[in-house]
């Protein structure tokens, strides 16, 4: 059996989204931040980098959430949510994996956390500033992907589209957030609708609300 070490609406949401959308059997274990428990002696036994999540299955301990999501994913091909070694849409699945955790997820992680990000504490407001228009650049890439798509990688929903997800949560407060833009707003609408989703959100305590409204025939 999976356990997942979690905090909710953390970067362990989109593991847990596979994990829920994969029907199997795991348990959550929650780390409280509150209490900086990721930073405690016996959570830093699994994960040295003192971060959440961490996925454990017998021996195999494993951190880092697009790690882990790529791993129950290549573990349960039976639920095709990755594309088959051999299969072009393979090196698709990759790319947009990259674009969402190196290019979003890092460009995210300065807009919450400028003071890690200079040594003058009156930048920090230029920084969010600069990144709320870095953001809108990575957003409208990922707008105009899904212009006659269902998914990502076209119509069919893969790791990608659980951990964009994630991703278009943490960026809710933005200026210019994800439902802002036409075909990421039917998408996120689309998404918000999936059981998997719906039931973390319910463990995690995140209302959808602003996900279920009726989808216009524009978006």
């Amino acid at each position: 059996m999976y356990q997942l070490y979690y905090y909710p609406l953390n970067a362990s949401m989109a593991p847990h989204f596979i994990l829920e959308a994969l029907d199997v059997e795991f348990e959550l274990v929650k780390v409280d931040r509150k209490s900086n428990a990721q930073k405690s002696k016996e959570y830093l036994a699994l994960n040295p980098t003192g971060r959440i999540p961490t996925l454990v299955k017998g021996n195999k301990t494993l951190f880092e959430s697009p790690a882990i999501c790529i791993f129950l994913a290549e573990n349960h091909p039976q639920a095709k949510l990755i594309p088959p070694i051999g299969d072009d849409k393979r090196a698709d699945f990759y790319q947009w994996m990259m674009y969402l955790t190196n290019t979003l997820q890092a460009e995210l992680m300065v807009y919450f956390y400028p003071e890690k990000h200079t040594t003058d504490k009156a930048t920090t407001d230029a920084i969010i500033t600069a990144q709320q228009t870095r953001l809108a650049d990575i957003l409208s890439i990922l707008d105009q992907q899904l212009t006659d798509q269902q998914y990502l990688l076209g119509e069919d929903i893969s790791v990608c589209d659980y951990f964009l997800f994630m991703l278009a949560v943490w960026a809710d407060e933005l200026v210019k957030p994800p439902l802002a833009f036409t075909h990421l707003n039917g998408y996120l609408r689309r998404m918000a609708k999936l059981p998997a989703i719906i039931k973390v959100c319910k463990k995690e305590q995140l209302n959808l609300s602003d996900y279920q409204l009726p989808i216009t025939n524009n978006q």
